[in-house]
């Protein structure tokens, strides 16, 4: 699958050129010759032999910027004077910062924000601890916890690799749900030192998100975790890639005319988001389901099921299938790929149902080509940004931490979940809906807050408290 050019590998390459007519012509057609795409072209200096201009680009890949850079220098007249790398010029010294809400002007501002004044309202704190929520930064605080053992699609890079990671997520977090989030990237890979790790520090937030943990590990972490704590922790690779997941198959199956509790799924992947998908798609009704993973379809019989396969044996496959993927496949309704590239082919999918549902997830490199895809199937969607119907987490987990703020919630359940995703597959209308148009934009205006609400209005039913403002 060939990839087209991104501003996710776009550069800034500061040059000279001589001042003829046809000079900024002759920059845009080389970029052009080798596949790139000119974004800007900035003149900020001329004069009457030579002109310095800023050529931005669109590369597909590092190796492909470099190729720009030198069919740009190869150009008659062209001196190459800096090359920049814009997303790295994004990620000088970090994303994110902390920021005073309260002006310290003078001595009085001063005493009431700091001592003596903080004395006061740590004492009320320590006769009435529910009272941090409302006194302190944790009624709008989530800890952003890794260990940077499953990054993106990097895998296993450590947590210092995994902080930019991590602090685009608080970012996000802050555009938009206007929460405050902190990147805590620890360094261990072991279980019982996770969980302590964030059993010490979570006083200080209002709930806790899980990112980037490996599996199985990511499991126990997040049931012990839960089980310790007062405030909600959320494994967003879990559970909000099963919120998104089930928000887009509700309209595609709305697209083809089909119901969640009659369609054939067949789904690749039984790691941490697989099992949170197959959870979430049970909870809100699915009834046949087969789930493989490298070694075939997962069902009873097999020899090698942990305790996580063992669980997805017993609640899948009822007719005990023990074949491989291009046979589950075969006759099924939908699939639901959050596992590996290139599994499976266009003759493979044409063997589906007829208005067959494709979700590849994986990522950068999907299941299937999801342009042969669409050649056999009614709707189809990815995890790239690049196609129509991108799974992206950052349709949910702000919202979803905006609802469970909100109500001061102490969990989260099953029932906040499918109350996200009818929420969020209800942003796209009637009329919107379309085979290309399954999940909105994460720029949809009010998306965060339609969320947030559905989330609030369950966590308040099932025992939160409503936040109040003083």
């Amino acid at each position: 699958m060939a990839s087209l050019p991104s501003v996710s590998y776009s550069i800034t390459v500061r040059l000279e050129i001589d001042g003829r007519a046809s000079a900024v012509s002759s920059l845009t057609n080389a970029v052009e010759r080798v596949g790139g795409a000119v974004t800007a072209l900035d003149v900020n200096s001329s004069g009457r032999e030579r002109l310095r201009i800023d050529v931005t680009c669109a590369a597909r890949d590092t190796n492909h910027a470099q190729a720009i850079v030198e069919a740009l220098d190869a150009v008659e007249g062209v001196t190459v004077h800096k090359v920049s790398d814009r997303t790295f010029l994004m990620h000088l010294g970090g994303k994110i910062e902390m920021r005073s809400k309260v002006p310290l002007r003078n001595r009085d501002e001063l005493s009431m924000a700091y001592t003596p004044g903080v004395a006061r309202v740590s004492a009320a704190i320590a006769a009435n601890p529910e009272d941090a929520r409302r006194l302190t930064v944790k009624r709008n605080s989530v800890a952003v916890v890794t260990d940077g053992s499953a990054v993106l699609g990097l895998g296993n890079i450590g947590p210092e690799a995994a902080l930019p990671v991590m602090e685009g997520k608080a970012a996000l977090f802050k555009r938009f749900a206007d929460i405050d989030a902190w990147p805590i990237a620890l360094d261990t890979q072991d279980t019982d030192e996770i969980v302590r790790a964030v059993q010490l520090i979570a006083p200080g937030f209002g709930g806790i998100n899980l990112e980037d943990i490996s599996a199985p590990r990511c499991f126990e972490v997040e049931a012990r975790l839960r089980e310790l704590l007062d405030i909600p922790v959320f494994h967003d690779d879990q559970h909000g890639t099963a919120i998104v997941v089930l928000a887009a198959l509700k309209n595609a199956l709305r697209v083809v005319g089909k119901e969640l509790g009659s369609v054939r799924i067949a789904m690749s992947g039984a790691g941490a988001a697989g099992t949170a998908i197959l959870k979430l798609l049970l909870h809100a009704g699915a009834k046949d389901v087969v789930v493989c993973d490298v070694h075939g379809a997962v069902h009873q019989g097999r020899g090698d099921l942990d305790a996580n396969l063992r669980w997805i044996a017993e609640h899948t496959n009822s007719d005990g299938y023990a074949g491989d993927l291009a046979g589950a496949v075969r006759g099924a309704d939908v699939f639901i790929g959050v596992s590996a590239p290139n599994l499976l082919s266009g003759e493979e999918i044409a063997e589906m149902n007829e208005d067959a549902i494709i979700f590849a997830l994986a990522n950068p490199e999907p299941e299937v080509d999801p342009e042969i895809a669409a050649l056999h199937a009614a709707v189809v969607a990815t995890g790239r940004s690049d196609y129509p119907n991108q799974i992206n987490n950052v349709l949910v987990f702000p919202g979803f931490f905006r609802g469970l703020l909100d109500a001061q919630s102490h969990r989260v359940t099953p029932d906040m979940m499918l109350a996200a995703a009818s929420a969020l597959a209800a942003v796209v209308t009637e009329e919107e809906l379309s085979p290309h148009y399954i999940i909105p934009s994460v720029f949809h205006p009010g998306l965060a807050q339609r969320v947030a609400e559905a989330v609030r209005e369950v966590a308040l039913r099932e025992g939160g408290v409503e936040r109040h403002e003083n």
